[in-house]
């Protein structure tokens, strides 16, 4: 039998299959775009960051403004020579207890004394903060004459306290009024109709939860004389340091409208090399 015709065996070889070669720009293209991907991803990331540092930086500032500190201004003359009109303070509101709350045991507060310097809402318009020294305490009869004031009794020592020796006022000078028939220019008519209530046999008396402030300034100051007493929950603070102070009157503030209020900044900001008084920076207030 014939044998069959057969070629020798090979091992089977498969070449690999042919890529063609990428073009050079298709190559830079790719990188371009993976290159832009990343800088996308890095912006993003950047972006999330600060959003969320900005929402901390103002949470932290809320927190403080509300429980910690806040700025005012001192817009008028009431309080000279102890706070002037441009002064800048920093009140500290995590000092005072009084509001009943349960963290006042646990925390540095401490009552309200005869003496401090109280920054507080003004009891009859809204938006609208005073700065004044506290006189009478819950409960102090109160009484001025020729312009000395007693206090339960006795006279108060008041060193800071300065008189306008041009200036007459027998409402503020004798105080409180003994009948109805008193001069009531510059008294708010709240005031005016309940005032007598107060009045035990010639002296004011403070009801609780309330006090009786009045400025340092004391021929040129409307203050509890004026329109009552101050309630213990319009006190926010007590004025800590001045941090910063311009020169300026009563009339710089009087615009308090947006306007006004950028005119204002602008004009210290070209003179605030000469406006600002540099030995009050820093300077306590007490």
């Amino acid at each position: 039998m014939p044998l069959e015709n057969t070629s020798p065996d090979y091992a089977a070889v498969t070449d690999p299959p042919v890529v063609p070669a990428e073009p050079e720009n298709a190559a830079s293209t790719r990188t371009q775009n993976e290159a832009s991907r990343a800088r996308s991803a890095r912006h993003r990331t950047y972006l999330s960051e600060f959003a969320e540092s900005l929402l901390v930086t103002i949470l932290i500032a809320l927190f403080g403004t509300t429980f910690i500190l806040q700025a005012f201004k001192i817009p008028s003359e009431s309080m000279q020579p102890t706070l002037l009109i441009g002064d800048y303070l920093l009140v500290n509101k995590f000092v005072f207890e009084g509001r009943g709350a349960w963290y006042e045991k646990l925390l540095p507060y401490r009552p309200i004394q005869r003496g401090d310097i109280i920054v507080f809402k003004f009891p009859f318009d809204d938006h609208q903060h005073y700065v004044k020294r506290v006189v009478g305490l819950p409960g102090d009869r109160v009484r001025i004459v020729d312009q000395r004031v007693y206090v339960n009794g006795a006279p108060l020592a008041e060193p800071y306290v300065v008189h306008d020796p041009a200036f007459e006022d027998p409402f503020g000078d004798n105080f409180p009024p003994a009948s109805q028939n008193f001069f009531r220019m510059g008294v708010r008519p709240e005031w005016a109709d309940q005032i007598l209530d107060h009045v035990v046999r010639g002296e004011l008396v403070v009801p609780p939860d309330h006090y009786f402030a009045l400025g340092d300034n004391r021929d040129h100051s409307l203050d509890s004389r004026y329109w009552g007493f101050v309630d213990r929950n319009a006190i926010m603070g007590r004025p800590m340091i001045v941090y910063w102070s311009v020169r300026a009157v009563s009339g710089d503030y009087a615009d308090r409208g947006l306007s006004g209020t950028l005119s204002r900044i602008l004009d210290t900001a070209r003179h605030l090399g000469t406006r600002t008084r540099w030995h009050r920076l820093f300077h306590t207030v007490h």
